[in-house]
């Protein structure tokens, strides 16, 4: 088995360090060039194969990957509202995936998605959903962004807006 990616091993240290002191840990001094730069990311847990929590953010809110990584991690582990929090005698089972985003680029119609290149936004008004690209049991554009408005509230005749997105998934 390969060791873990630096994103990964950030999360589960992150969640690991939550759990243990009730607070985020700082950002690591020294950061890997993947984790300088600003972008979205979605951390997500598996415990035997099924999702344990996933929360992220499509857009930046912190000032790099590393932060991004921290507080996505502990809020998929603690805050994700399906599940309840993880304790810590389930971080040595989980299955972790930290996805860095590229931003979101506007498409006209849904000929211009492939579910496992891209991920998916749909918005309606202040409404919107997100799915991630190549999730196993999603294999066809309707099925996606079906996924996509249902998470958003958004009925299925109702008009959206389509954008699509790249990620580098690290596990």
């Amino acid at each position: 088995m390969r060791s873990p990616s630096v994103p990964v091993r950030l999360a589960r240290e992150s969640l690991a360090y939550y759990l243990e002191h009730g607070r985020l840990m700082d950002k690591p001094a020294e950061l890997a060039a993947e984790l300088c730069r600003r972008a979205g990311v979605f951390v997500s847990f598996k415990k035997a194969g099924q999702l344990r929590g996933c929360i992220g953010t499509f857009a930046p809110t912190q000032p790099t990957v590393a932060e991004e990584i921290i507080q996505n991690a502990v809020s998929a582990g603690t805050e994700d509202p399906r599940f309840n929090p993880i304790s810590p005698g389930e971080l040595a089972d989980l299955e972790i995936s930290v996805d860095v985003l590229e931003a979101p680029e506007p498409i006209e119609s849904m000929d211009m998605l492939d579910p496992k290149t891209y991920g998916v936004i749909v918005r309606k008004g202040r409404r919107s959903g997100l799915l991630l690209p190549d999730l196993e049991g999603v294999d066809t554009v309707a099925g996606q962004v079906s996924i996509a408005m249902q998470k958003a509230g958004i009925r299925p005749e109702e008009e959206i807006e389509l954008y699509r997105f790249t990620v580098t998934r690290y596990i």
